[in-house]
């Protein structure tokens, strides 16, 4: 049984598979009395923010922003560094074969499915992700959430859905995207989210178009720091103590696509979960992995091929792989080059999911607000550790095993 499928080709399409603009509002949800008292955060991710973008492009309201609050050097990415597995890590405090999103692509093998973005019943389906996402935490404690985009949050995690959310689709422009944070805002005390989530896509989708160091991704990334401006003014308006936590999934690096691509190998008796920067084999017979293996391992040009037990400790993968998603086999390509294979239509400038220990794989991490610190720096840490972040701001009792500690960014809080 083949499978294929090109990750930018999937994540570009999965921006077009919703276009109901409709706000969803779940009936009969109030916060208590003691939630009322608590401050608010917006967590916003700009989807392929590399670490260096906003001294690169000069997006000025960023960097004044966090000059006076919080910035690290640096945010890692969990591996693979995709941007479903960490938008789900980033929201739930743990690594990928931890949560169960291991790759925007992978096979089940207990529902002998298989999860890709770009299929929205499985994205909706909420019996895919685990771990406990800080909206149905903030619910679970009679917190109000909200979300406009994020991973999950159109899922009933937990048979739980944020109070109010979207389905994604781009069609909604940028100006009613802020004027409906402000609605919420400005919702009745016990009626007004506390925790609200928003998302924007368009500087991955210019870095992978058009690459890392093109004008549009420039434009891009100004664009959305000019749009955090208008939130934020718009927002302070409301004088409510919100802080902002502004964060991305991932980097992003350049591609020759000329010379810098891999044929994909094809097993035919193995099911395939491929991407453009990884591949995984999965198979039911033991001798026959190890066969496949160790051919692919001697034939191997320019990607490098484990078993699911060698990979690394630091990605926390195939030896922690909770849910059984991680294939047996997988293939990971060299930071520039590309596995390509018949169905691939058309080779991107720029890419991410490679190793997340390359600098070119790093994501942001920037906050601000009356919680906040002013004018302080910290060195690179992993996503992991932005939950217990949010649901310490929040005063959120976090109730099961996490893999992020309080302890890496407790110093940032005032």
């Amino acid at each position: 049984m083949k499978r294929y499928l090109s990750a930018v080709f999937v994540l570009l399409t999965n921006c077009t598979f919703a276009q109901d603009t409709t706000q969803h509002v779940v009936a009969g949800r109030i916060n208590s009395v003691s939630q009322q008292q608590q401050p608010y955060v917006i967590m916003i991710s700009i989807d392929g923010f590399r670490y260096d973008y906003a001294e690169k492009f000069n997006a000025h309201n960023l960097l004044a922003l966090s000059d006076a609050g919080v910035r690290a050097t640096a945010m890692q990415p969990a591996y693979p560094s995709l941007t479903f597995p960490n938008h789900y890590s980033l929201i739930t405090g743990l690594y990928p074969a931890h949560h169960g999103i291991v790759d925007n692509t992978f096979y089940d093998r207990t529902r002998k499915r298989e999860y890709k973005v770009s299929n929205k019943k499985e994205v909706e389906d909420g019996s895919w992700y685990g771990g406990t996402p800080l909206w149905v935490l903030a619910e679970q404690q009679h917190m109000l959430s909200a979300s406009y985009f994020w991973v999950g949050s159109e899922s009933a995690i937990q048979h739980t859905y944020p109070t109010y959310y979207f389905n994604y689709q781009e069609k909604t422009g940028i100006d009613q995207r802020i004027q409906t944070v402000v609605n919420w805002l400005s919702l009745p005390e016990e009626k007004r989210p506390h925790l609200i989530t928003f998302y924007f896509p368009e500087v991955d989708h210019q870095g992978h178009k058009y690459g890392p160091d093109s004008d549009s991704t420039r434009d891009a990334v100004q664009f959305v720091d000019a749009s955090i401006g208008k939130m934020m003014a718009a927002v302070s308006k409301l004088h409510l103590p919100v802080n902002y936590i502004i964060v991305s999934d991932h980097g992003m690096t350049t591609m020759d696509t000329v010379h810098n691509v891999i044929v994909a190998p094809v097993v035919k008796d193995m099911i395939t979960a491929s991407g453009n920067e990884k591949m995984m084999l999965y198979g039911d017979n033991e001798a026959r992995v190890k066969f496949v293996y160790d051919s692919l391992k001697q034939h191997a040009a320019h990607y490098t091929v484990y078993l699911k037990e060698e990979t690394p400790l630091r990605w926390h993968y195939g030896m922690e792989d909770v849910y059984h998603r991680i294939g047996d086999i997988i293939l990971v390509a060299e930071a520039g080059y590309m596995f390509v294979n018949e169905e691939t239509k058309k080779r991107y400038p720029g890419h991410h999911g490679y190793d997340n220990n390359l600098t070119n794989m790093n994501a942001v991490f920037m906050a601000w607000g009356p919680a906040f610190k002013s004018h302080y720096r910290i060195a690179t840490f992993e996503n992991i550790h932005v939950y217990p972040l949010v649901a310490k701001l929040l005063g959120l009792s976090i109730t099961e095993k996490i893999d992020g500690k309080i302890e890496v960014l407790n110093e940032c809080i005032k």
